[in-house]
């Protein structure tokens, strides 16, 4: 992307922070999803990786036309959260909290309560920030990790938009020490990391079996739990009318007497099961826009681990 581009870009994105909250949640609402039925009518290269992604999930159990149905579902889904995402920082945390109906909260309850940090993992589905905000709110301490943007100005502002709803954010890369130790010690101190999992195409990237071809996952998640001994538990996230819903699950836990190679590929691949029940049962809440699938990916980047056996 250009420079002007990219400035263009986060003019754009600045704006929505200034004006999306200011309207009547109808209009916004509204808007978002005008400009997500022309995007499905457009058929750009998201809307295009999107149907691909989505004819993974759903098989061939549904027709062409069924299949267009649920791309304009799925764009409407993800319009709905940039809505919610320029919206939150003006949303009181008990309100953001009151409207996410999360089933099986004890779990993270209980294991926080343990007085040990908890790892999260997550897809691109329904408002990973809104989990984020729910747990905040029941006094975790929240920490995320997001790749640093260009220009540094729409980093910053995501990463201010994220700490106005309890989320604190630690860059990717470019930090002066590892983000894994950071990570590591933040769970010694009680804290939550909540990452996204459902996309890796490093060389560290993790093959796993998803929807019965091999996708590639980042190991983080479980190389985390394995070296810290923090339980790592998977939030499934959709959306209904008018609230976020979810599930917790897990723990994930390795299987025993195996080296940590082989505890991480297994463990990874316990989650990639996990996200799959859940998007599988709300894909239009998964909003994939990239690719995903081996098969699907360029052939000259760089060779993933091998899958869990």
């Amino acid at each position: 992307m250009s420079r002007l581009a990219e400035s263009l870009a986060a003019a754009g994105y600045l704006a929505g922070w200034r004006l999306v909250r200011a309207m009547p949640k109808p209009m916004a609402a509204a808007l978002f999803r005008i400009a997500a039925d022309r995007g499905a009518r457009k058929n750009g290269k998201g809307a295009q990786q999107l149907r691909v992604n989505l004819r993974r999930v759903v098989g061939p159990k549904i027709s062409e036309d069924e299949m267009e149905l649920l791309v304009r579902d799925g764009l409407r889904s993800y319009g709905r959260y940039w809505m919610e995402a320029f919206r939150f920082p003006s949303i009181p945390l008990k309100t953001l909290h009151d409207t996410l109906d999360m089933a099986n909260p004890e779990l993270l309850d209980k294991l926080h309560a343990g007085g040990q940090g908890v790892i999260v993992a997550l897809t691109h589905s329904g408002n990973w920030d809104h989990a984020g905000a729910w747990a905040a709110y029941r006094a975790m301490p929240v920490v995320s990790v997001q790749q640093r943007l260009k220009p540094e100005v729409l980093y910053d502002r995501f990463v201010a938009y994220r700490a106005s709803i309890g989320i604190d954010i630690l860059p990717l890369t470019g930090g002066d020490r590892s983000t894994m130790d950071i990570l590591a010690e933040r769970l010694a101190n009680g804290q939550v990391v909540c990452l996204l999992a459902d996309r890796d195409l490093s060389s560290s990237s993790i093959d796993v079996d998803f929807f019965g071809s091999t996708a590639r996952m980042p190991p983080g998640p479980a190389r985390l739990s394995v070296r810290t001994g923090a339980p790592l538990i998977v939030a499934q996230l959709w959306y209904e009318d008018g609230v976020t819903a979810g599930n917790l699950v897990g723990p994930i836990v390795p299987p025993p007497d195996v080296d940590e190679r082989t505890a991480v590929a297994a463990m990874t691949q316990q989650m990639a099961d996990a996200f799959a029940d859940s998007i599988r049962a709300h894909p239009a809440d998964w909003h994939m826009l990239q690719k995903v699938w081996s098969t699907d990916l360029p052939t000259d980047l760089p060779a993933a681990l091998p899958a869990a056996q």
